[in-house]
């Protein structure tokens, strides 16, 4: 990974890498990917890749092909421009292998499609023969590229390159020596910038010239109502949510466990959000504490199952959930999944916004009356992402509602929001 501030070549050298490659062996493919095509499109195909062969390759005759926005060698290779926004497109590019990948401006692309296309790394390309004899290698070796303006250390990039974990899980890292990071910065490429560019970046905020001028990872969310780690205000220190963590060891007896669930109208396709399901008790010492992050995408019958599943595993006197989506039909999905098993049920209906919901959920926190047991990464990302303006995290804070209406249930009684009990 490159990453850095602004206009400091990060894409320039990267694609030039990419080229080299297909000059280097035969027959190879590699695949520049962006989240959105119109931006692959005017950013990669119109500007850089064009600048990068007429600077550095004047003498290579390449065919662009516009339709399918590749462009080919005379020996055969091939370079793909792709935005993982366009279902149908990536599918179609994805039905071949690669033996490069290339994620430009990967703070924009969701893990999940990094994932998917890290499928088709996978192609077997001979050398040159006069590479092979200058290298002593045979065939040229599988590269995943990624670039990025440093987002904050939430950021699936940060996990990955700098922590050395696996993003969502954060487990460590089978062969951390794989992940390599370097930091280009504007000052690197100063040449090649007029003067007057560094006096924009100057006149940025603290934060943007960290991201942007710096190339730095932000330790939080601007306006975050929660925070990883501890920081200072002019009212004292906030703890962090590292340091509400503790081990199963040291829970408590419960008072009471609550299961809570924002559901979503997905099939369980893989399409739409995902159904936010966790598990929350109330201790003897008054204390809440977070129990499991059971978020699925799975069907209605499936979620149904699942959220029985989780009632009889925690021996949980209560359901509670949002109603959406026509109302009645969580309650029917609950009892068709737990039947004779389920706990006393609550709908919720939500009278306020998201945020104004969570701000005393994030109270509790401050106050250092939440806990949570374990390590729970992608719920703990939704917090992060949870600003006084709004969420600011990809998709639906789905897991993060559901935290929320279970530390409403349990430690805030009614207030925020309209309840019924459905028998």
């Amino acid at each position: 990974m490159l990453r850095g501030g602004s206009r400091s070549g990060k894409t320039f050298l990267l694609v030039r890498a990419i080229i080299q490659r297909a000059i280097n062996a035969p027959g190879s493919r590699h695949a520049i990917f962006r989240f959105r095509f119109n931006h692959a499109k005017t950013s990669i195909w119109a500007d850089t890749l064009p600048k990068v062969l007429k600077l550095c390759f004047p003498t290579l005759r390449v065919r662009f092909d516009k339709t399918d926005f590749y462009v080919e060698f005379p020996n055969g290779s091939q370079i793909w421009i792709a935005g993982l926004d366009d279902k149908e497109r990536v599918e179609k590019i994805l039905g071949a292998e690669y033996v490069t990948l290339y994620f430009n401006e990967s703070s924009q692309i969701p893990w999940g499609s990094v994932e998917m296309a890290m499928s088709r790394l996978a192609q077997k390309c001979e050398l040159a023969p006069e590479i092979a004899q200058a290298t002593g290698r045979t065939h040229l070796a599988l590269k995943a590229y990624f670039d990025c303006n440093p987002p904050s250390k939430l950021h699936w990039s940060f996990q990955l390159f700098r922590a050395k974990l696996k993003p969502g899980t954060k487990e460590a890292l089978p062969n951390p020596d794989d992940y390599v990071e370097m930091k280009v910065n504007p000052s690197d490429n100063a040449d090649n910038l007029p003067a007057e560019y560094f006096e924009v970046l100057a006149s940025m905020s603290a934060a943007q010239r960290l991201r942007f001028e710096a190339g730095e990872w932000a330790s939080e969310v601007n306006g975050a109502l929660w925070a990883l780690e501890d920081r200072q205000t002019e009212g004292g220190e906030i703890p962090g949510l590292d340091r509400h963590r503790i081990a199963a060891t040291a829970l408590p007896d419960m008072q009471r466990i609550v299961v809570s669930v924002d559901p979503s109208g997905t099939k369980g396709d893989g399409g739409g959000d995902d159904i936010g399901i966790v598990v929350a008790g109330k201790g003897v010492d008054g204390r809440a504490y977070v129990l499991e992050d059971a978020t699925c995408q799975l069907s209605p019958e499936g979620w149904g199952r699942r959220v029985a599943d989780k009632v009889e595993k925690w021996g949980a006197d209560c359901v509670v959930a949002e109603r959406n989506f026509g109302g009645a039909m969580v309650g029917a999905v609950l009892r068709a999944g737990g039947g004779s098993k389920m706990p006393r049920f609550k709908e919720v209906t939500a009278t306020r916004g998201k945020v104004i919901r969570a701000e005393p959920i994030a109270a509790l926190y401050e106050q250092g009356k939440v806990s949570h047991v374990g390590q729970f990464p992608d719920l703990e990302d939704q917090m992060c992402n949870f600003t006084i303006a709004g969420f600011v995290g990809e998709g639906s804070p789905d897991r993060a509602d559901a935290l929320v209406w279970a530390m409403t249930e349990l430690m805030m009684g009614k207030a925020g929001y309209s309840m019924e009990s459905l028998l």
